[in-house]
């Protein structure tokens, strides 16, 4: 009696079955071998939650192909499992379902392989039985060589909450660019480990943060921000606005800057419009003798004033009045 236990199920004839119609059965596995290294479309029913490929033995089956591409309509992720269990097979396939679903390779109660929308995975397919695993391929990946990129992008991790990044394996010492996620901060540093002795960090909003010195070889430019008053008072980020220009509109008093560190510099430049007004200062300013200076009441002039914040209060360590404008 012909069998079919390998890994394509093709017929396996017994000795002396067959007689005179041997070339028959030889011919359909041959051409079954053809299909597993081909490519097969297999429909989803709509909107379902399993589905389930059956290797058909000894008969042509989508199920068999190398290149296996699954296709339907689907409101939630389905689960499809690809049997017989005992069949050991490494395949490629394809999630082109319509409906933004994931689609999950299953074989037994072992791990399985999750394919997003149309994304394309390599998996080996364990044929343990029962406790049948799909693993995917490309996990661990190693390349001896260089890797070219013919698309415009490359993503990195699958939106769950885990650190990911490149690693830059030197000889002496490592380098990374990674995602904190815990942070939501984008990271270059030395090492392997993300956030270890980190060189520069972005967050989130788009803030810089660089703990050594940093060397400029020709100058440094710091963009000018406007600040501006309302009912009275001009609201002042140190960090989004270190460099400031505020113009008057009406008599103000600058409030306590917000995101104060230690050590931070910061200047404005009060540029008086076509009518003069007053300038006053939240307290935590310190000037020299404790004495706020009187901005120039002159239409059309321009004061500008330096400070550093020493963790308590902002220390004026410049200041130039009476200045043209143009």
């Amino acid at each position: 009696m012909a069998t079919y236990v390998n890994n394509l199920r093709l017929k396996e004839i017994a000795t002396g079955d067959e007689s005179g119609t041997w070339g028959t059965s030889t011919n359909t596995n041959l051409e079954l071998i053809g299909e597993a290294l081909g490519i097969g479309t297999e429909a989803i029913t709509t909107n379902a939650d399993t589905h389930s490929t059956v290797v058909a033995d000894g008969t042509a089956d989508a199920g068999r192909a190398m290149y296996l591409k699954y296709t339907g309509t689907l409101d939630s992720a389905c689960t499809i499992t690809i049997t017989p269990n005992t069949m050991k097979r490494v395949q490629i396939i394809e999630n082109a379902t319509s409906g933004s679903q994931n689609i999950i390779i299953s074989q037994g109660s072992g791990a399985n392989v999750t394919i997003a929308n149309g994304k394309v995975a390599i998996v080996q397919l364990d044929g343990a039985g029962a406790g049948a695993a799909v693993l995917d391929v490309l996990t661990d990946l190693q390349l001896s060589d260089s890797l070219t990129l013919n698309g415009p992008t490359l993503t990195i991790g699958d939106a769950t909450a885990e650190d990911t990044k490149i690693v830059f394996d030197g000889n002496a010492q490592d380098y990374y660019v990674g995602l904190d996620d815990s942070a939501d901060d984008l990271v270059i540093g030395l090492g392997s480990a993300v956030g270890t002795t980190p060189a520069i960090s972005v967050d989130e909003n788009q803030f810089v943060t660089m703990p050594k010195k940093v060397t400029a070889s020709t100058s440094a430019n710091i963009s000018q921000v406007a600040i501006t008053s309302s009912s009275n008072a001009v609201a002042w980020d140190a960090r989004a606005a270190a460099n400031a220009y505020h113009v008057t509109t009406e008599n103000t008093t600058f409030s306590a800057p917000s995101n104060a560190v230690e050590g931070a510099i910061i200047s404005v430049e009060i540029a008086q419009g076509g009518t003069a007004r007053t300038i006053a200062w939240n307290t935590v300013f310190e000037f020299a003798s404790s004495t706020a200076p009187t901005i120039t009441a002159t239409a059309n002039k321009t004061d500008i004033l330096a400070f550093r914040y020493n963790g308590s209060v902002w220390q004026e360590i410049g200041r130039v009045q009476n200045l043209a404008q143009t």
